[in-house]
Protein backbone atom coordinates (compact mmCIF):
# COMPACT_ATOMS: atom_id res chain seq x y z
CA UNK A 1 0.00 0.00 0.00
CA UNK A 2 1.57 3.34 -0.71
CA UNK A 3 0.14 6.87 0.71
CA UNK A 4 1.08 10.02 -0.49
CA UNK A 5 1.97 12.41 2.03
CA UNK A 6 3.51 15.80 2.61
CA UNK A 7 6.92 15.02 2.61
CA UNK A 8 6.54 12.33 0.21
CA UNK A 9 5.07 8.65 0.00
CA UNK A 10 4.65 6.23 2.96
CA UNK A 11 4.59 2.37 1.66
CA UNK A 12 3.43 -0.38 3.55
CA UNK A 13 5.20 -3.74 1.99
CA UNK A 14 4.13 -6.97 3.96
CA UNK A 15 7.06 -8.93 6.05
CA UNK A 16 5.86 -12.19 4.37
CA UNK A 17 7.62 -15.79 6.01
CA UNK A 18 6.62 -17.88 3.03
CA UNK A 19 2.78 -17.27 2.83
CA UNK A 20 2.65 -16.32 6.35
CA UNK A 21 2.63 -12.52 6.93
CA UNK A 22 4.65 -11.81 10.19
CA UNK A 23 4.26 -7.97 9.94
CA UNK A 24 4.07 -4.75 8.26
CA UNK A 25 7.10 -2.00 7.49
CA UNK A 26 6.48 1.39 7.04
CA UNK A 27 9.27 2.86 4.69
CA UNK A 28 9.10 7.40 3.63
CA UNK A 29 10.54 7.89 0.42
CA UNK A 30 10.37 11.19 -1.70
CA UNK A 31 8.83 9.44 -4.77
CA UNK A 32 8.28 5.68 -5.88
CA UNK A 33 9.14 4.21 -9.04
CA UNK A 34 9.04 0.31 -9.79
CA UNK A 35 13.04 -0.13 -9.66
CA UNK A 36 11.76 1.35 -5.41
CA UNK A 37 9.36 -1.13 -5.10
CA UNK A 38 11.31 -4.24 -6.50
CA UNK A 39 13.76 -2.98 -4.06
CA UNK A 40 11.61 -2.65 -1.15
CA UNK A 41 9.63 -6.22 -1.69
CA UNK A 42 13.81 -7.15 -1.13
CA UNK A 43 14.38 -6.09 2.00
CA UNK A 44 11.08 -6.33 3.70
CA UNK A 45 11.53 -10.24 2.45
CA UNK A 46 15.21 -10.07 4.78
CA UNK A 47 13.80 -8.42 7.40
CA UNK A 48 10.89 -10.68 7.60
CA UNK A 49 13.35 -13.85 7.83
CA UNK A 50 15.30 -11.80 10.64
CA UNK A 51 12.97 -11.57 12.50
CA UNK A 52 11.20 -14.92 12.71
CA UNK A 53 15.03 -16.40 13.07
CA UNK A 54 15.34 -13.40 15.97
CA UNK A 55 11.92 -14.79 17.21
CA UNK A 56 13.10 -18.06 18.92
CA UNK A 57 15.80 -15.73 20.70
CA UNK A 58 14.29 -13.09 22.19
CA UNK A 59 11.07 -12.38 23.65
CA UNK A 60 10.99 -8.63 22.80
CA UNK A 61 8.73 -9.17 19.72
CA UNK A 62 6.43 -11.18 22.11
CA UNK A 63 6.10 -8.03 24.06
CA UNK A 64 6.03 -5.59 21.49
CA UNK A 65 2.67 -7.46 19.56
CA UNK A 66 0.92 -8.12 22.66
CA UNK A 67 -1.67 -5.22 23.40
CA UNK A 68 -2.71 -6.75 26.78
CA UNK A 69 -1.74 -9.80 29.31
CA UNK A 70 -1.82 -13.45 27.47
CA UNK A 71 -3.27 -15.83 30.23
CA UNK A 72 -1.10 -19.56 31.01
CA UNK A 73 -3.43 -21.62 28.81
CA UNK A 74 -3.12 -18.88 25.61
CA UNK A 75 0.45 -18.99 25.78
CA UNK A 76 0.64 -22.78 25.95
CA UNK A 77 -2.08 -22.90 22.83
CA UNK A 78 -0.16 -20.22 20.73
CA UNK A 79 2.97 -22.27 21.67
CA UNK A 80 1.79 -25.12 20.05
CA UNK A 81 0.27 -23.34 16.51
CA UNK A 82 2.25 -23.40 13.04
CA UNK A 83 2.39 -20.26 10.92
CA UNK A 84 -1.50 -19.15 10.81
CA UNK A 85 -0.97 -18.96 7.18
CA UNK A 86 0.75 -20.80 4.57
CA UNK A 87 0.47 -20.64 0.94
CA UNK A 88 1.69 -22.97 -2.02
CA UNK A 89 1.33 -23.09 -5.31
CA UNK A 90 -1.43 -26.15 -5.26
CA UNK A 91 -2.99 -25.25 -1.41
CA UNK A 92 -3.23 -22.54 0.49
CA UNK A 93 -4.09 -23.31 4.48
CA UNK A 94 -4.94 -19.90 7.27
CA UNK A 95 -6.07 -19.78 10.41
CA UNK A 96 -7.22 -17.52 13.48
CA UNK A 97 -7.82 -18.35 17.20
CA UNK A 98 -10.39 -16.18 19.43
CA UNK A 99 -10.39 -14.65 22.19
CA UNK A 100 -6.27 -13.74 21.40
CA UNK A 101 -5.17 -13.37 24.97
CA UNK A 102 -7.26 -16.14 26.58
CA UNK A 103 -7.63 -19.01 24.56
CA UNK A 104 -7.76 -22.14 26.10
CA UNK A 105 -8.98 -25.51 24.39
CA UNK A 106 -8.91 -25.03 21.14
CA UNK A 107 -5.74 -25.29 18.37
CA UNK A 108 -5.26 -26.80 14.87
CA UNK A 109 -2.19 -28.02 13.30
CA UNK A 110 -1.20 -29.19 9.30
CA UNK A 111 1.57 -30.14 7.30
CA UNK A 112 2.43 -30.63 3.57
CA UNK A 113 4.41 -33.87 2.95
CA UNK A 114 4.87 -34.29 -0.75
CA UNK A 115 1.62 -34.13 -2.43
CA UNK A 116 -0.49 -34.67 0.72
CA UNK A 117 -2.05 -31.78 3.05
CA UNK A 118 -2.51 -32.83 6.64
CA UNK A 119 -4.71 -30.79 8.59
CA UNK A 120 -6.40 -30.94 12.05
CA UNK A 121 -8.83 -28.89 14.27
CA UNK A 122 -9.44 -29.96 18.03
CA UNK A 123 -11.35 -28.43 20.81
CA UNK A 124 -10.27 -30.02 23.94
CA UNK A 125 -13.49 -30.27 26.73
CA UNK A 126 -13.31 -27.46 29.40
CA UNK A 127 -11.58 -24.31 29.91
CA UNK A 128 -8.13 -22.52 31.05
CA UNK A 129 -4.93 -25.08 32.01
CA UNK A 130 -6.63 -28.13 32.23
CA UNK A 131 -8.35 -27.68 28.52
CA UNK A 132 -4.75 -26.15 27.36
CA UNK A 133 -2.80 -29.83 28.94
CA UNK A 134 -5.16 -31.97 26.86
CA UNK A 135 -5.11 -29.66 24.03
CA UNK A 136 -1.55 -30.63 23.99
CA UNK A 137 -1.37 -34.12 24.47
CA UNK A 138 -3.89 -34.43 21.58
CA UNK A 139 -2.01 -32.12 19.10
CA UNK A 140 1.17 -33.83 20.78
CA UNK A 141 -0.32 -37.46 19.68
CA UNK A 142 -1.88 -36.15 16.26
CA UNK A 143 1.75 -34.93 14.86
CA UNK A 144 3.51 -38.43 16.06
CA UNK A 145 0.69 -40.47 14.26
CA UNK A 146 0.83 -37.99 11.33
CA UNK A 147 4.70 -38.29 10.98
CA UNK A 148 4.98 -41.81 11.50
CA UNK A 149 2.79 -42.00 7.88
CA UNK A 150 0.24 -43.98 9.09
CA UNK A 151 -3.87 -43.73 7.53
CA UNK A 152 -6.66 -41.17 9.29
CA UNK A 153 -8.16 -44.16 11.00
CA UNK A 154 -5.41 -45.38 13.06
CA UNK A 155 -4.37 -41.56 13.74
CA UNK A 156 -7.38 -41.10 15.11
CA UNK A 157 -7.31 -44.20 17.22
CA UNK A 158 -3.91 -43.01 18.04
CA UNK A 159 -5.40 -39.59 19.91
CA UNK A 160 -7.95 -41.30 21.20
CA UNK A 161 -5.52 -44.00 23.19
CA UNK A 162 -3.48 -40.87 24.39
CA UNK A 163 -5.92 -39.00 25.73
CA UNK A 164 -7.99 -41.75 27.70
CA UNK A 165 -4.73 -42.48 28.78
CA UNK A 166 -3.90 -39.35 29.69
CA UNK A 167 -6.97 -38.29 31.35
CA UNK A 168 -9.41 -41.17 31.55
CA UNK A 169 -12.39 -42.03 29.53
CA UNK A 170 -14.56 -38.87 31.08
CA UNK A 171 -12.47 -36.42 29.03
CA UNK A 172 -12.69 -35.97 25.56
CA UNK A 173 -11.73 -34.14 22.58
CA UNK A 174 -13.69 -32.78 20.07
CA UNK A 175 -11.29 -32.93 16.46
CA UNK A 176 -11.59 -33.02 12.65
CA UNK A 177 -8.83 -35.06 10.93
CA UNK A 178 -8.64 -34.14 7.12
CA UNK A 179 -5.87 -35.51 4.21
CA UNK A 180 -5.86 -33.55 0.95
CA UNK A 181 -4.39 -34.81 -2.30
CA UNK A 182 -3.07 -31.77 -3.83
CA UNK A 183 -2.22 -33.36 -7.38
CA UNK A 184 -6.48 -34.68 -7.65
CA UNK A 185 -8.43 -32.62 -4.98
CA UNK A 186 -9.67 -35.15 -3.38
CA UNK A 187 -10.55 -34.59 0.10
CA UNK A 188 -11.00 -37.62 3.17
CA UNK A 189 -11.91 -36.46 6.39
CA UNK A 190 -13.15 -37.76 10.02
CA UNK A 191 -15.13 -35.73 11.84
CA UNK A 192 -15.05 -36.31 15.74
CA UNK A 193 -17.79 -34.25 17.23
CA UNK A 194 -17.29 -31.19 15.53
CA UNK A 195 -19.86 -28.73 13.32
CA UNK A 196 -19.72 -30.32 9.90
CA UNK A 197 -17.21 -27.95 7.86
CA UNK A 198 -18.17 -25.43 5.07
CA UNK A 199 -18.04 -25.53 0.84
CA UNK A 200 -17.32 -22.86 -0.75
CA UNK A 201 -17.35 -22.56 -4.27
CA UNK A 202 -17.24 -19.43 -6.52
CA UNK A 203 -16.69 -17.43 -3.63
CA UNK A 204 -19.98 -18.08 -1.76
CA UNK A 205 -21.02 -20.99 0.82
CA UNK A 206 -22.39 -24.12 -1.73
CA UNK A 207 -23.30 -26.25 0.87
CA UNK A 208 -23.02 -27.63 4.58
CA UNK A 209 -20.88 -30.97 4.50
CA UNK A 210 -22.93 -32.92 6.73
CA UNK A 211 -22.11 -36.54 6.84
CA UNK A 212 -21.53 -38.91 9.67
CA UNK A 213 -19.70 -38.60 12.41
CA UNK A 214 -17.65 -40.12 15.11
CA UNK A 215 -17.22 -39.69 18.62
CA UNK A 216 -14.75 -37.36 20.60
CA UNK A 217 -10.91 -38.56 20.95
CA UNK A 218 -11.03 -40.08 24.17
CA UNK A 219 -13.89 -42.24 25.06
CA UNK A 220 -11.64 -44.52 23.47
CA UNK A 221 -12.90 -47.57 21.27
CA UNK A 222 -15.10 -45.65 19.14
CA UNK A 223 -14.89 -46.70 15.23
CA UNK A 224 -13.73 -44.01 12.67
CA UNK A 225 -16.18 -42.84 9.81
CA UNK A 226 -14.32 -41.22 6.84
CA UNK A 227 -16.35 -39.17 4.80
CA UNK A 228 -14.48 -37.98 1.11
CA UNK A 229 -15.33 -35.16 -1.32
CA UNK A 230 -13.62 -34.40 -5.07
CA UNK A 231 -12.97 -30.94 -4.49
CA UNK A 232 -13.04 -28.15 -8.26
CA UNK A 233 -9.79 -25.85 -8.59
CA UNK A 234 -10.73 -23.11 -6.34
CA UNK A 235 -12.77 -24.69 -3.65
CA UNK A 236 -12.51 -23.42 -0.12
CA UNK A 237 -13.10 -25.82 2.69
CA UNK A 238 -13.83 -23.88 5.79
CA UNK A 239 -14.12 -25.95 9.38
CA UNK A 240 -14.71 -24.27 12.78
CA UNK A 241 -14.65 -25.43 16.37
CA UNK A 242 -18.63 -25.12 18.21
CA UNK A 243 -17.79 -21.79 20.15
CA UNK A 244 -18.46 -19.90 16.58
CA UNK A 245 -22.02 -20.85 16.06
CA UNK A 246 -22.94 -21.37 20.04
CA UNK A 247 -21.94 -18.24 21.15
CA UNK A 248 -25.09 -16.42 22.69
CA UNK A 249 -25.15 -12.51 23.11
CA UNK A 250 -26.56 -11.40 26.19
CA UNK A 251 -30.07 -12.46 26.51
CA UNK A 252 -30.31 -13.29 23.08
CA UNK A 253 -30.25 -16.51 20.68
CA UNK A 254 -27.34 -18.42 19.64
CA UNK A 255 -24.86 -17.14 16.58
CA UNK A 256 -25.98 -19.85 14.62
CA UNK A 257 -24.98 -21.72 11.16
CA UNK A 258 -27.27 -19.46 9.21
CA UNK A 259 -25.45 -16.08 10.22
CA UNK A 260 -22.27 -17.99 9.68
CA UNK A 261 -22.79 -18.37 6.32
CA UNK A 262 -23.80 -14.96 5.70
CA UNK A 263 -20.46 -13.58 6.60
CA UNK A 264 -18.70 -16.06 4.94
CA UNK A 265 -20.74 -15.11 1.62
CA UNK A 266 -19.90 -11.22 2.48
CA UNK A 267 -16.58 -11.93 3.18
CA UNK A 268 -15.91 -13.82 0.26
CA UNK A 269 -17.58 -11.29 -2.10
CA UNK A 270 -14.50 -9.23 -1.88
CA UNK A 271 -12.38 -12.02 -3.81
CA UNK A 272 -9.36 -11.77 -1.48
CA UNK A 273 -6.76 -14.21 -0.78
CA UNK A 274 -7.49 -17.02 2.10
CA UNK A 275 -5.85 -15.31 4.65
CA UNK A 276 -7.39 -11.79 4.31
CA UNK A 277 -10.69 -13.70 4.15
CA UNK A 278 -10.09 -15.33 7.12
CA UNK A 279 -8.97 -12.44 9.29
CA UNK A 280 -12.19 -10.32 7.66
CA UNK A 281 -14.24 -13.15 8.72
CA UNK A 282 -13.06 -13.10 11.89
CA UNK A 283 -13.72 -9.76 12.89
CA UNK A 284 -16.88 -9.93 11.10
CA UNK A 285 -17.97 -12.65 13.60
CA UNK A 286 -16.61 -10.62 16.81
CA UNK A 287 -18.13 -7.59 15.95
CA UNK A 288 -21.79 -9.53 15.10
CA UNK A 289 -21.48 -10.96 19.02
CA UNK A 290 -20.92 -7.45 20.39
CA UNK A 291 -17.16 -7.68 20.45
CA UNK A 292 -16.99 -10.51 23.07
CA UNK A 293 -17.07 -14.04 23.33
CA UNK A 294 -17.59 -16.79 26.14
CA UNK A 295 -15.84 -19.34 24.55
CA UNK A 296 -13.28 -20.44 21.77
CA UNK A 297 -13.76 -19.52 18.49
CA UNK A 298 -11.48 -20.96 15.82
CA UNK A 299 -11.88 -20.91 12.20
CA UNK A 300 -9.69 -23.27 9.49
CA UNK A 301 -10.18 -22.56 6.18
CA UNK A 302 -8.17 -24.91 2.97
CA UNK A 303 -8.26 -23.86 -0.80
CA UNK A 304 -6.90 -26.03 -3.23
CA UNK A 305 -5.15 -24.05 -5.82
CA UNK A 306 -5.26 -27.04 -8.67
Amino acid sequence: MEVPQEDGVRVHPPLLDGGDQVGVMAVTLDSVDDHDRRLLLRISGLVADLLVTKHGYSDLFFGVRRGEAMSVAAEIQWSLLPPLAMIMPRVAVAGILEPANDVGGDSFDYALNDDVLHVAMIDAMGHGLDAATMATVAIGAYRHARRAGIALPEIYDFMDRAVAEQFGPEHFVTAQMMQLDTTTGRAQWINAGHPPPILVRDHRVAQRLVTPTTLPVGPCGSVPRISELGLVRGDRLLCFTDGVVEEHKSGGEAFGEDQLIDCVNRSERTGRGIRAVTRSLSHRLKQARGGRTSDDATLLMVEWRG
